[in-house]
């Protein structure tokens, strides 16, 4: 009878890091590794000596001392005499303003060209074709700084709606004001307001937290979790039927009637800005909008949509013009052809490019200081950096913020982007 025995295995050895297939890759990794922490170490033990020998060592300690400079445009309470870290905070939502708003429009923009160029009309998909062409191939800077241009030298000066014979008037009902030096908007007030939390006292790095908007953004967050509701149980009753109930009303009154009991009790107004015969401030109230902001909101918008338009439209070239076939072959009208099931489709092609816009835009938000919009590099970058002499801290913090906010983009298009992936049964 024969006895099958197995081989005896080949004791380890040292030399099977480098020789035997199973470890090599492992052994380069570590090595590659470990040479790249060697030299990070060396040069941050480098970089913190030569700092020392200077007399400046990394200290983030001029963070509590006084900005001692002004910002024309926020969101929140500021003043000359707060300290440089809230100064850097109030940088940082005007750069997230304008980065929200500006991939707000440029998607809309974007989305809304890139149908058009496909359009049958010889003249409309030129006319988006001239569109593309022009804004994607002159620098956005340039764009910026005309935009700015346009505002100033187009618009009306606050002192032209006051006097005997004004030459400018006030548009939508003496509400909104349009000058050279930036828009006048209704001021959203409450009259039985819930007041501000504070946080971190009163002291110079105080933040004030707004209950009414938190208050409104609960209630919006409850009605679009009903809408949720009602639109998933519409799904259920598609798929056992074939024919989808109607919610498009029913889930707007259910997101905005929260919004507006919410609006109601706490005495929502709106105080508009007012004429005055002080021809030094010739308009009083509401909200100012600076124009620095619109100039850096539109040319950022239109510059980034040239690029959204073309990625919409290989998306849409990308599906099967049989689907389109198919669709008009059941009745279905073009206009919700593509709303229904060609778009749908192309957003599988197009979320990934789009990330990569997004991105852009929010880091092209940085050339803000050319029109004098103080965002964060306008802020920590700049007039921080320059009165303290901290430029490799400011520096850091400044890459660690836009890291930040980029790696939290990508996160929330990319969770977006599996929500919406084509799963096989």
């Amino acid at each position: 009878m024969t006895t099958i025995t197995e081989a005896p295995r080949a004791q380890f050895r040292l030399s099977m890091l480098l020789y035997d297939t199973r470890y090599r890759s492992g052994t380069i990794q570590i090595i590659a590794l470990f040479g790249f922490v060697l030299m990070a170490g060396w040069l941050i033990s480098n970089t913190m000596n030569n700092l020392a020998a200077l007399g400046k060592p990394i200290d983030f300690g001029f963070f509590a001392e006084p900005a001692s400079y002004d910002i024309n445009q926020r969101l929140l309470d500021y003043n000359s005499r707060d300290t440089h870290l809230r100064a850097a905070f109030i940088g940082l939502l005007n750069t997230l303003v304008v980065a929200v708003l500006g991939c707000i429009t440029a998607t809309v923009l974007g989305v809304l060209i890139g149908v058009l160029r496909l359009s049958k009309n010889w003249l409309v998909a030129r006319l988006m074709t001239i569109y593309v062409e022009l804004f994607r191939n002159v620098p956005v800077l340039l764009w910026i700084v005309f935009t700015m241009a346009i505002l100033i030298e187009s618009l009306p000066q606050p002192r032209d709606f006051i006097g005997d014979a004004p030459t400018a008037f006030m548009g939508l009902f003496n509400s909104i004001a349009a000058t050279n030096q930036g828009t006048w908007l209704p001021e959203v007030l409450f009259s039985r307001s819930l007041g501000n939390l504070h946080l971190f006292g009163e002291a110079r790095l105080r933040f004030d937290v707004s209950l009414d908007l938190v208050a409104i953004l609960v209630a919006l967050g409850i009605g679009i979790f009903g809408a949720r509701i009602v639109s998933r149980r519409a799904e259920r009753i598609q798929s056992e039927t074939g024919v989808r109930p109607k919610t498009g009303i029913i889930n707007f009154l259910i997101i905005a009637l929260p919004v507006l009991v919410v609006l109601v009790a706490l005495g929502f107004y709106l105080d508009g800005p007012h004429l005055t015969t002080r021809k030094l401030k010739p308009i009083e109230g509401g909200t100012l909008i600076r124009n620095s902001l619109i100039a850096l909101w539109l040319a950022l918008s239109l510059y980034t949509a040239a690029f959204i338009a073309e990625i919409v439209r290989a998306g849409i070239m990308a599906i099967s013009h049989g689907q389109t076939e198919a669709a008009a072959a059941l009745g279905i009208r073009p206009g919700r052809i593509m709303r229904l099931v060609i778009l749908p489709q192309a957003l599988r092609v197009i979320i990934p490019p789009l990330i990569s816009n997004y991105l852009n835009l929010t880091k092209n938000s940085s050339l803000a200081i050319a029109v004098g919009y103080m965002d964060i590099t306008g802020t920590l970058g700049g007039i921080t950096l320059n009165q303290t002499g901290r430029e490799l801290e400011c520096i850091l913090l400044l890459m660690l913020v836009y890291l930040s906010i980029s790696l939290s983009i990508s996160a929330v298009m990319n969770w977006y982007n599996e929500s919406v992936k084509l799963r096989e049964r």
